[in-house]
């Protein structure tokens, strides 16, 4: 087979897309060996993200099926049809790259599949922090009150947003060049 993509590169050349003046870390690895690391550690990812957007897109397509159903007004039946369809969206993009693989499996497009499984993760990752969120709102709004499913949804997505988004940069922003976790 022809060898395409960005594998065929040797052991000491960066990716087109490397930042100018970026560094390669300590491990003595070839482009091909990053590479099969990076889909790796992507697919743990995704174990654990795949598990959880599973269970709650069944749990959302159960709850029609339940007896007070019919007493959500046009408006939570409008966020729960909102909420599944998120779900399965969610559930879609973050089983993507296991199809992905399955297509382009020996085709030595190993540098693709992680660029497109690292997209179709970030992206699956969205749409369930929106479930989650959702899901909160929509909850709080049955139980107690269409304020309190607000509140509880601005502060989950608030939480995600710092968990998520903020924390890691201030964390890659305090990252000592030299490969230290922490800056003193």
């Amino acid at each position: 087979m022809d060898r395409t993509g960005d594998d065929a590169r040797p052991a000491d050349a960066r990716p087109s897309d490397a930042p100018t003046g970026a560094t390669d870390d300590d491990r003595n690895e070839t482009f091909v060996e990053r590479m099969d690391r990076n889909w790796a550690e992507l697919l743990q990812e995704l174990r654990v993200t795949q598990t959880g957007a599973q269970i709650l897109t069944g749990f959302l397509l159960t709850l029609p099926f339940q007896a007070r159903f019919s007493d959500l007004d046009a408006y939570q039946q409008d966020v729960f049809l909102v909420l599944v369809l998120l779900a399965v969206l969610a559930t879609i993009l973050i089983v993507a790259p296991v199809s992905l693989h399955r297509l382009l499996f020996r085709r030595r497009l190993k540098p693709q599949l992680v660029d497109a499984g690292h997209w179709f993760a970030r992206a699956g990752l969205a749409a369930l922090a929106l479930v989650l969120t959702g899901a909160t709102m929509l909850l709080f709004d049955v139980v107690l009150t269409r304020t309190a499913g607000i509140v509880a949804g601005g502060a989950v997505l608030l939480t995600i947003v710092v968990a998520w988004l903020v924390l890691p940069h201030v964390i890659a922003q305090r990252a000592d060049p030299d490969g230290d976790d922490r800056t003193v």
